[in-house]
């Protein structure tokens, strides 16, 4: 896990490796100063046991400058440290984001199906975040934590060993509540981390679709839901923090318990009660470095608390990094399509190797390029599965897709997307212009070109009736505009690319027959070499077709013209007939 997570440091390796040296500059000069302290204590006590005492003034301003030059050393070194571990842990987060983000993009939808929208969000957003403290925590404070301890107990050790098993005994105790709580929060912690994927999904949910809420007056429920998730939330973070309050008061009794002791044992063996070196001067130094080293203990206690709340987020992250796509590249892949001909030779599919039941089942099928063919069947029969397999966005579990006499799985996977266009079923626009959205076909184009697949998409006229026609500002997700003329500026988007291929996955429900049919017509007349396949509820959409395929239960239960199916397939010819008798036919 942590050499996935380290990959992300890269360019900051220089920060992270500077940090932890400056960290233990400034923990060296903690400890040199309570031992300059004795050498001016014990000259003052001397001159107070004996007024005839000469002072030696030479150890007291050395000591004394010792001391100011160690305390400044000191703050540069934890002012450049600190410096280092935000730019290093800033840098480290940015880079995690983006190598998960970078990893998102080379995703099949298989891979996508493993994740939800929100957990995706809270892994590249909350997680990372959790992660970055850890980061910091553990370049500077984890460093500076031992070199204190250690350092304080061999100083301990140097005045007077005894009194070291004090400090060790204490650090021990300090050790097993930290490890005892440890244990116990972080299931909690794991736990937390679901409920927000919970709370960013509810969030993401109710705002994507608010016009659904407020139309069906549900913003009471769905305030309900909202306070029941952030309830989860606020439930399991007061139970973890809840046993993290127990480490606090332990640190203070301990470090409290330990000065007492030290008094006590200390000026026991000051009057000579017990056997020991203390004297008189060491008393403070000791004092010193009982709080350096309760003081490290706290700092260890705090990264470990960092590191419990981000093991969970370690994990979530490393899930998304190491998730490899379900779809390989080829060893020599082709860069070059031939044609728009598809074939589908004895293909089945199943979204999930596991799945016992396949959505595709023994699929034959053959499509000359620049022919029309229609798809219908009922929901679930495999329409929109079928399709997909044609850009490979999932590979088949069973036999071959061809397009261009070519197994999809050899080409290069961008030339073939950018030669097969898909209008999906459910349509997306992007904040920004028309203009800008209609270049995710082609960022070159021009606006004659913009111009000309929005006439072939029926786009045209609308989109001049816009203030600002064609820089006219969509919204976020296209909501300036109604559903029908969404998809038109999707079709349009898609022929920008002028693709060999150009599917339609029920992307002209929205609009009306009419207007569908002016579509189809343009096509036929402007992309005749383009294979045109067309996934529709309305027969009349696929009539025209050169091919029309039924599909049934992920199997072809009939595949002929629309004349041949009316005379051969009764399920085909009654839904024909029912959507006549509805007026659902061309105008």
């Amino acid at each position: 896990m942590l050499k996935t997570l380290l990959k992300s440091v890269r360019e900051y390796k220089k920060a992270s490796i500077l940090c932890p040296i400056f960290m233990v500059g400034e923990a060296a000069m903690e400890i040199l100063i309570p031992w300059l302290t004795t050498f001016i204590i014990r000259e003052l006590r001397l001159l107070s046991e004996n007024s005839a005492y000469q002072v030696n003034t030479k150890i007291i301003i050395i000591c004394s400058v010792a001391m100011v030059v160690c305390a400044l050393f000191a703050l540069f070194c934890g002012v450049i440290g600190a410096r280092l571990a935000a730019t290093a842990s800033s840098g480290f987060a940015h880079n995690l984001r983006e190598d998960m983000y970078n990893n998102l993009q080379t995703y099949s939808f298989a891979n996508i199906d493993n994740f939800s929208t929100s957990s995706l969000i809270t892994r590249i957003t909350t997680d990372v975040t959790n992660v970055q403290n850890a980061y910091q925590m553990c370049i500077r404070m984890l460093v500076r934590a031992p070199i204190l301890f250690i350092s304080a107990i061999a100083m301990t050790c140097v005045i007077e060993p005894s009194m070291a098993g004090i400090f060790v005994g204490a650090a021990v105790f300090l050790a097993i509540v930290v490890a005892v709580c440890m244990l116990r929060v972080m299931p909690y912690f794991r736990t937390m981390f679901k409920k927000y994927d919970k709370l960013n999904s509810v969030v993401q949910e109710d705002l994507t679709a608010i016009r659904v809420v407020k139309s069906y007056v549900r913003e009471e429920r769905e305030i309900q839901k909202m306070h029941a998730a952030t309830q989860d939330v606020y439930n399991y973070s007061v139970k973890a923090e809840r046993i993290l309050t127990i480490m606090m008061p332990c640190v203070m009794f301990a470090m409290f318990a330990t000065i007492i002791v030290i008094l006590v044992v200390g000026s026991n063996m000051v009057m000579g009660n017990i056997a020991g070196n203390v004297k008189p001067d060491d008393i403070q130094a000791l004092i010193s470095y009982a709080m350096q080293i309760m003081q490290g203990v706290i700092m260890v206690a705090m990264c470990i608390n960092f590191i419990s709340l981000s093991k969970g987020s370690m994990d979530r992250i490393c899930e998304v990094l190491n998730e490899k796509t379900t779809l390989p590249k080829p060893e020599n892949p082709v860069s070059e399509i031939k044609d728009g001909s598809v074939d589908f030779e004895n293909v089945s599919f199943a979204y999930s190797q596991k799945s016992e039941v396949s959505v595709l089942q023994d699929i034959n099928i053959h499509i000359n390029a620049g022919e029309t063919v229609g798809i219908i069947g009922a929901t679930g029969s495999g329409k929109t599965s079928l399709v997909s397999l044609i850009p490979r966005l999932y590979d088949t579990t069973g036999g071959t897709v061809k397009v261009g006499g070519v197994n999809v799985k050899d080409y290069n996977l961008d030339v073939l997307r950018n030669k097969v266009a898909m209008v999906l079923q459910k349509n997306v626009l992007f904040s920004g212009t028309v203009a800008e959205n209609l270049r995710w076909g082609d960022e070159n184009a021009t606006d004659e070109e913009l111009r000309f697949a929005a006439r072939q998409a029926c786009a045209e006229e609308f989109i001049d009736a816009l203030p600002g026609g064609f820089n006219y500002d969509l919204g976020q997700g296209g909501v300036n505009v109604s559903g029908g003329q969404k998809q038109r500026l999707c079709i349009a988007r898609a022929l920008l690319k002028k693709p060999y291929v150009i599917i339609f996955d029920d992307s002209t429900s929205a609009v009306d027959t009419k207007t569908d049919a002016l579509i189809r017509e343009s096509l036929k007349k402007y992309a005749p070499q383009t294979t045109k396949i067309i996934i529709a509820q309305r027969i009349a959409s696929v009539q025209d077709s050169d091919k029309i395929i039924v599909l049934d239960e992920g199997k072809i239960a009939s595949l002929g013209t629309h004349d041949q199916l009316i005379k051969s397939n009764g399920i085909y010819r009654e839904v024909y007939e029912s959507q006549m008798k509805g007026g659902d036919k061309d105008e």
